[in-house]
């Protein structure tokens, strides 16, 4: 995660409506269509210094993954939202974000489709070995400088698209997709809509972060991404920015990051794009 200057006027939301009631989410922020959630509420971090904000868009136009990755699809298709905290962590426990996103998420599409998706580390989700969503996390320091760091976790979700194989898409899917990638249409067999997951995620996700405030919420969290984590025994690339890393993963830290078997010792990763060399991506 690192700090993002912005810069320009934020976009007026569409409308504004509560978050779900019970939750921490009292603010839930709509666009049509928006270039990035995650780029917007790292900017009300920065402008207005409030937390438990939550971005929805039906479509947006630089949608961002990790590795500078563009995250699109036809608008209405997906689950495409951004969430800023505020969880009083230390810096190397900053990874725990992303992981109680991954595992909220899986838990909605449990609930709203039944279908039960797998985690690569750190930030995708899996349905029969293909990628269904992405989660990057960003974050930055509080507009006092004082303070621990605020948080933006974003999600692009699959629901509608990539659509099944035998129904006419809208438009062309991209190679890319058709090979990689999946949606909860083609793994459900019925065709979703993605509100349906809105709540229930928000509902998952706030108690997980409410177990980021303490030692003993946070190693129960660890243990629930590693019981969830596909890429544990897998041979694995890990592609850092200046190097990379072969080995077996081995474990799931409890700041959440990734052990690497890699023969003469084992290495902890905190941050890098995995490639899983034996079933798969």
């Amino acid at each position: 995660m690192s700090g993002v200057a912005m810069g320009g006027p934020a976009p007026d939301p569409d409308r504004v409506e509560d978050g779900p009631p019970g939750t921490r989410f009292t603010e839930v922020r709509r666009f049509a269509e928006i270039d990035s959630t995650n780029r917007y509420l790292l900017d009300v971090a920065r402008r207005e210094g409030v937390a438990d904000v939550v971005a929805v868009a039906d479509h947006q136009s630089a949608g961002r993954g990790r590795m500078g990755r563009r995250w699109e699809a036809p608008a209405g298709a997906n689950l495409l939202l951004s969430v800023l905290l505020d969880p009083h962590l230390e810096v190397e426990q900053l990874h725990l974000c992303s992981a109680a996103m991954s595992l909220a998420a899986a838990d909605s599409c449990r609930s709203a489709t039944g279908v039960e998706p797998s985690i690569k580390w750190p930030n995708d989700l899996l349905a029969a070995g293909r990628k269904l969503a992405g989660v990057l996390a960003e974050s930055t320091p509080p507009p006092s400088g004082e303070g621990t760091r605020l948080v933006v976790v974003g999600i692009g979700l699959n629901v509608r698209w990539p659509p099944p194989e035998d129904v006419d898409a809208p438009e062309p899917v991209p190679d890319e997709l058709r090979r990689s990638a999946t949606s909860l249409w083609r793994q459900a067999g019925a065709e979703p809509d993605p509100a349906s997951l809105f709540e229930p995620l928000l509902r998952a996700l706030d108690e997980r972060v409410t177990a980021l405030g303490d030692s003993a919420g946070r190693a129960r969290l660890a243990s629930e991404y590693r019981s969830r984590c596909a890429t544990i025994g897998q041979a694995v690339r890990v592609v850092l920015s200046d190097t990379e890393v072969l080995g077996e993963a081995v474990d799931i830290t409890l700041e959440g990051q990734l052990v690497v078997d890699v023969g003469a010792c084992f290495t902890t990763v905190s941050a890098g794009d995995v490639v899983h060399l034996h079933g798969g991506d």
